[in-house]
């Protein structure tokens, strides 16, 4: 069984802590209403189309799944530009809410999601709190690669994703 590639959206996908009025280079903008966002404008997502060529490539080594706040909405708006077949996606059960030892939301849930099976988890939020969570709490292998939320995902990410599923 491959591991997981656990994917966030906002951050290592859509670099939004970029300077606002520059979009990153290899980027395109596009402007998005899913169900979460509640104000009169659209929401601004750049997207590079190369990354879904990057993560498809690793689809022999992993297992793509979505492990964003966008869910299932993934899908919808994001994978499409992208070139990505609809993939699974972590249902939190809460977002935002309490997390164990000052870990980030989302890690609890990882875990869960993830059941014992090693993974790769791309996200602008991890810290060293959440490795040393994952450390002790999960058996399996787990990368847990932090993304600066205003560059995204760059080449040295994807290489050091395939070559972490490598060495397993």
């Amino acid at each position: 069984m491959k591991p997981l590639l656990l994917i966030d959206i906002d951050g290592p996908l859509n670099p939004y802590g970029g300077k606002p009025q520059r979009r990153p280079e290899g980027y395109t903008t596009h402007r998005m209403r899913p169900s979460g966002w509640t104000h009169d404008k659209p929401l601004r997502v750049w997207l590079n189309p190369g990354h879904g060529e990057e993560l498809l490539a690793l689809a022999d080594r992993y297992e793509l799944v979505w492990a964003t706040t966008w869910k299932g909405e993934a899908n919808e708006w994001v994978g499409p530009h992208l070139g990505l077949p609809e993939l699974p996606f972590i249902d939190w059960p809460v977002m935002h809410g309490a997390s164990p030892h000052g870990t980030y939301w989302k890690t609890q849930y990882v875990l869960t999601y993830a059941a014992g099976r090693p993974f790769a988890w791309i996200d602008d939020e991890i810290t060293r709190l959440d490795r040393e969570f994952v450390e002790q709490k999960h058996l399996a292998a787990a990368l847990l690669l932090h993304v600066d939320h205003r560059i995204g995902l760059v080449r040295p990410d994807f290489d050091a994703l395939a070559d972490w599923a490598a060495a397993l």
